[in-house]
Formats: C-alpha cells, sequence, structure tokens
C-alpha cells in the first residue's frame, strides 16, 4: 500500500500547505518581474544607465525562471516520493544496515541528504557556472566549487553527525527529551558561534589583518567612539568566488571582529565604509544580536516541544503525522523529517513576521551609522553601489518584500536616511 492510499486529515493539510506556498512564491515572483521599473530610479541616474538596467532586468528575468524550475522540481520530487512510500522504505533500509536505534537514524537522515544534494547539485552547478558566470559575478573556479562541497561534507559529518547522534539519542531514551534535546543543541550552537570565526570560516575564506593606515586608523577610532569592543579589523577574500561585497562581524562577548569583503574596500571610499561599519556596529549598539539571539533560543525551543510531540510513540499527533506518510514506525529521525516538512509552511508564515522585524532593524541600524559618522550620506551611497553592482531590484514588488526581505528596499532606506531620525526601542 502507498503512502497516499489512505489519506488523514494531517495529508490533507500538509498537501494544501505545500501547493499554497508554492503558489505564493510564484505569485511573488511574476509580481517582482512586473514591479521593476522602465527607467532608472533618480537616486540611481549617475550609477546606472539604460543598459545596466536592462541588464539587471534580465537577471532579474532569468534567476526567476531559474528559482521557479528549481522549486517546481523539488515540489515534484517530494510529492513523488512520499506518494511511492518512500519514507517508509527508506526507514526499512537504513534499519537493515544496523540494529541500533541511532545508527539506523543517522543513515536514514545521511542517505536522505545525500539524495537532496544530488539533486541540487546541477541546479547549483548552473546557478554558479552559468547564470552568475554570465553576468560577470562568478570568481570560483570547478576546483574551489568542489572544494567547497567537500569543506561543507566534512563539516556535516565532524560536527552534523555527533550532534544529530546525541539528538536522536536523547529522543529515544530521556524523559522529557524535548528540554533536554533543546538544551544540548542551543549550548552548542552558542559554543559554535563562539567557535567558528577560528576555526570554520578560515576553512573557506581567507581573512588577512588590515594594514595600518588611515582607514585602520579610522574605523579603530569608529569602535571606540561607539564603545564597540573591537579585538580585530580584517580584510577577507570575497573575490575568490564572487564580484559582490559585503561587511560583517562576528564573535560574541568582548571578542567582536570586522571582516570586510576586500571587493568592497576596493569598490568603496573611506567615508562610505566607515558608514557600512557603523550600519554593523549599530546592530550591536541597538541590542539586535542579543535579540535576536534570544527569539533564536526561544523558537528552538518551540520547534523542540512540538518536535516531541511529532515524534512520542503514544501520541494522537505523531500517529497522524507518520500514517500522513505511510510510515508504520513511530521513530525520532523519520519523525524529525516529517515534521520539517509539515513546519516549512507555517515556518513561511512566521518569517513574515521576522522579516518585517529585521527590517525595522535595519532602519534603525541606519539611523545609528548616520548619527555616529555625523551625516547618513555616505551609508547612502555604499547602498546605492551595492544596488547597482549588484543588478539588484530597484524597486521590488511589496508581496516579495513581504515575504522574504530581511533587509527594506534601497529607496525606502534612502528615504528613511533623509527623514527623521530614528531611534533604538
Amino acid at each position: 500500500m502507498d503512502a497516499m492510499s489512505d489519506w488523514n486529515f494531517m495529508s490533507v493539510i500538509i498537501l494544501v500547505g505545500v501547493f499554497v506556498l508554492w503558489k505564493l512564491e510564484f505569485a511573488a515572483t511574476l509580481l517582482n518581474l512586473k514591479a521593476f521599473p522602465t527607467a532608472v530610479p533618480q537616486a540611481l541616474a549617475y550609477l546606472m544607465d539604460e543598459t545596466k538596467l536592462d541588464q539587471a532586468r534580465d537577471y532579474l528575468r532569468v534567476n526567476a525562471r531559474f528559482n521557479i524550475l528549481q522549486s517546481t522540481v523539488s515540489l515534484v520530487v517530494l510529492l513523488v516520493f512520499w506518494a511511492i512510500g518512500g519514507f517508509a522504505w527508506l526507514d526499512d533500509l537504513a534499519r537493515s544496515f544496523t540494529a541500533s536505534d541511532v545508527g539506523a537514524g543517522l543513515i536514514f537522515l545521511a542517505l536522505l541528504v545525500l539524495g537532496q544534494s544530488v539533486i541540487s547539485l546541477p541546479f547549483s552547478v548552473y546557478h554558479t557556472f552559468v547564470i552568475e558566470q554570465k553576468f560577470g559575478f562568478n570568481r570560483a573556479t570547478p576546483a574551489t566549487f568542489i572544494m567547497d562541497r567537500l569543506k561543507g561534507l566534512l563539516l556535516a559529518v565532524v560536527i552534523g553527525l555527533p550532534i544529530a547522534a546525541a539528538v536522536l539519542w536523547i529522543f529515544g531514551n530521556v524523559a522529557h527529551a524535548w528540554l533536554w534535546a533543546w538544551a544540548v543543541v542551543t549550548a552548542f550552537q552558542l559554543i559554535l558561534t563562539y567557535l567558528a570565526p577560528s576555526l570554520i570560516m578560515p576553512l573557506f575564506n581567507k581573512f588577512t589583518p588590515m594594514p595600518d593606515g588611515e582607514l585602520k586608523r579610522e574605523i579603530e577610532a569608529l569602535g571606540v567612539k561607539c564603545g564597540f569592543p573591537l579585538t580585530g579589523v580584517f580584510v577577507m577574500d570575497g573575490s575568490k568566488r564572487s564580484t559582490k561585497a559585503n561587511a560583517f562581524f562576528t564573535g560574541l562577548g568582548k571578542r567582536k571582529k570586522i571582516a570586510l569583503f576586500d571587493t568592497l574596500v576596493e569598490k568603496s571610499t573611506q567615508p562610505e565604509l566607515l558608514g557600512v561599519l557603523a550600519h554593523e556596529i549599530g546592530h550591536f549598539r541597538c541590542g539586535h544580536i542579543k535579540q535576536r539571539l534570544a527569539v533564536g533560543i526561544l523558537q528552538t525551543a518551540v520547534i523542540f516541544f512540538l518536535l516531541g510531540l511529532a515524534t512520542d510513540p503514544e501520541g494522537k499527533f505523531a500517529r497522524l503525522l507518520f500514517d500522513a506518510f505511510g510510515v508504520k514506525q513511530i521513530s525520532p529521525h523519520v519523525g524529525l523529517v516529517l515534521f520539517s516538512i509539515l513546519l516549512e509552511p507555517v515556518s513561511k508564515v512566521l518569517g513574515v513576521f521576522a522579516n518585517a522585524w529585521s527590517r525595522k532593524h535595519e532602519f534603525e541600524a541606519d539611523a545609528y551609522a548616520a548619527q555616529a559618522t555625523g551625516d547618513g550620506a555616505a551609508l547612502g551611497e555604499a547602498l546605492k553601489k551595492m544596488t547597482a553592482d549588484h543588478l539588484s531590484h530597484p524597486t521590488p514588488a511589496p508581496l516579495r518584500v513581504w515575504l522574504d526581505y530581511s533587509h527594506p528596499p534601497l529607496l525606502r532606506r534612502l528615504e528613511a536616511l533623509s527623514g527623521p531620525p530614528i531611534t533604538c526601542d
């Protein structure tokens, strides 16, 4: 008997959620294409001509088609795998290798991740070496691309497998498992956040201390002025993979480090760089990092509580969920996957509120940068350059912004920078 021959209302809920999410993304993509301006916005007039605007429109159109194709393939693969009883078959296959529940769970998850990776690899190759190459963004060589994936696989084995084994063992052997699993995963995430800048990120990029000079002195002076515990200023070889530019800071507590993409340093004036860094410092001074960390920890707790319900062998919710996918034996590893499928549409809805909150934080960080540097014009110029250089949509559709944008659109940010000051809550 296949997974869809015995329907329950959970099956209907999941199917409707998955289809509604796909249709919503499709509608947002079409509306975003329609919203592209026919003339260069005044704010970008000296950075873009009609030719570059056409190039940006073409970049948006090509990526839109690519994303629709990729999401459609993902949806079809999920539905076919579900319809033929793939989850039950994969669970049986994993259990045939070992009598250990944790071992079977790790094999099940590893095979599923491997299958997803095989399906997504052609899309990743095409996006990098065809789309990004066509528009002049890609600088990654095939060797770099392959090494990135091998390193990612190594990290998944070294880091992912132990934490997955711990979570599966807890759910199979400990009372109030969701609480203990949440505590272990949260502790692990905090440790990883602390260690990642020195142990993990250097595996993928080279971080070179910024040489002494006027720019470094100005950055350090900005840190002192803003009360930012800066322990290092680094230039990252972002140009190894892309021409796109960015900046970020890493670390917890008093071990803060600022990293600038080498492409950002090359393309920006000193005032623009200081404006971008003041924006990043603004997130710290406005308490955004702590707020997001706290909300993330609470959100993880809720997810693990619900996961506990989804993997409870005696629970009605778990039975309905497993029946919906045609899996007889309730287990933590299968429940984790099935619950993630059920959670995806819910996560998208919650993501709308998270993105709105993030956009509010971006406005506040922009305002802080304008105050710290004495003028928001330099930050505005940096934002304009990144929009033009990245061929970003200058006037995205409201639905696309509502669904996916963690940062406000460029014109809204420029308007806010030139308006009344915004203060951190």
